[in-house]
């Protein structure tokens, strides 16, 4: 019995000193290559190098390519430019007014009603308050009203107005007023030369513009249809607002007045116009005077000859040696070109089923200027010619040249 009991705590013993304690039995351990340790993500840091570090060699990066040197305008020049024109504005801005109109426009039942007209620009002219502006600012307005430059406002009068030329006259009655624009000499103007517009455009009072002039001698339509010769070309922006506004020179003396425009969107598109001061020097002081222009008047009424035109007359039995000029369908009785013996048609001839007036006298000069348009006969009397001034007509009658004296009269009104 004792002897089973020791045996029974002996086995215990061994299971417990085997669970608890394994240092106390030997065990043969195989020898085991070491696992390596996973490679760290390499970590680069960026040393600014010091004095006393020599950086590593890399490549060198290629230089971009410098732009070519411009030439350094002079500023000299451009600030005596920028005084200039700082000086014609000092000097012109105050004589500069803001015009605006009323007119009487008709209701569906045919009643009036008052509405704003056109706005424009104008310039004091003289001292006794008269104000040159665009006829068709003023065009059929009932109600004229001035803006000074320094705020004062005042009802103006129309003095005077010439359709044919664009101009008009306006007076207002005020004290202190600014001290007139003076007027150039438009004769002597050159392509290129710098000018200066004021005027208010969309409103803006007192806006100043420059440009050049960029062509002399244009030719553009009047209001009543006629054509206005000597016109100035500029790219000086010109908006609406800025008609019967003053162009400028340097000198801040008016070469013109400004008038029109060709633009696409009715904005300046650098193709600007302006009735010349010689324009303004002929037509103003008339207007002032008399209320209205007396323009020369040759008393005929021209079609212009073309070589389609001549082939027909051709037909019709009327010789025709020149393929440009002036037909004459109409000379008014009693004018200065009947008076001179100019002729119209004589005789009608029947072509086909159109009946051609023939046996009219055909002008090609006045004055040994070549004319071939409506556009040449207007422009050239417009320019050159007075009312009561005595020119020398070209005229093909029968096939031959000859000249004739005519004596210019005054255009109906």
């Amino acid at each position: 019995m004792n002897k089973k009991l020791s045996l029974y705590i002996l086995i215990v013993l061994l299971m417990i000193a085997l669970s608890g304690c394994k240092l106390t039995l030997p065990r043969i351990i195989e020898q085991q290559e070491p696992t390596p340790a996973p490679t760290p993500t390499p970590i680069v840091i960026v040393v600014t190098p010091t004095e006393t570090h020599t950086p590593t060699p890399t490549a060198s990066p290629i230089p971009t390519q410098a732009p070519p040197q411009v030439p350094t305008v002079p500023e000299e020049p451009v600030n005596a430019l920028e005084a200039q024109i700082e000086a014609v504005y000092e000097q012109a801005a105050p004589a500069v007014v803001n015009i605006t109109t009323q007119i009487i426009a008709y209701d569906f039942f045919m009643r009036p009603v008052p509405q704003e007209g056109v706005s424009g620009s104008g310039f004091l002219y003289d001292t006794e308050g008269h104000i040159v502006t665009n006829y068709h600012v003023v065009q059929n307005a009932e109600s004229v009203s001035v803006a000074l430059a320094d705020g004062r406002v005042y009802p103006a009068e129309i003095v005077g107005v010439d359709p044919s030329n664009d101009l008009a006259v306006i007076r207002i009655e005020a004290d202190d007023l600014p001290q007139p624009i003076a007027l150039g000499d438009s004769d002597s103007l050159r392509v290129g030369q710098f000018v200066v517009a004021i005027g208010n455009p969309f409103g803006q009072e007192g806006t100043l513009t420059l440009g050049v002039i960029s062509a002399l001698g244009r030719i553009i339509e009047s209001p009543d249809d006629r054509f206005i010769g000597e016109a100035i070309q500029t790219d000086a922006p010109i908006n609406p607002g800025n008609s019967g506004g003053p162009l400028l020179d340097l000198r801040g003396r008016v070469i013109g007045v400004n008038s029109q425009i060709i633009s696409p969107s009715r904005a300046s598109a650098g193709i600007g116009f302006a009735v010349s001061a010689e324009t303004v020097h002929r037509v103003v002081p008339q207007l002032i005077a008399q209320g209205y222009y007396s323009h020369p008047w040759l008393g005929v009424g021209p079609v212009g000859l073309t070589p389609e035109l001549a082939e027909v007359l051709r037909k019709a039995g009327m010789e025709v040696p020149v393929e440009k000029g002036l037909i004459l369908l109409e000379v008014i009785s009693g004018g200065p070109a009947a008076r001179a013996g100019i002729r119209g048609p004589d005789e009608v001839v029947i072509v086909g089923n159109t009946r051609i007036p023939v046996g009219m006298d055909i002008i090609v000069a006045i004055n040994d200027e070549p004319v071939t348009s409506i556009q040449d006969l207007t422009v050239y009397l417009e320019t050159e010619t007075r009312v009561g001034d005595t020119v020398e007509v070209t005229i093909i009658r029968n096939g031959e040249g000859r000249n004739v004296q005519a004596t210019l009269a005054e255009r109906p009104q």
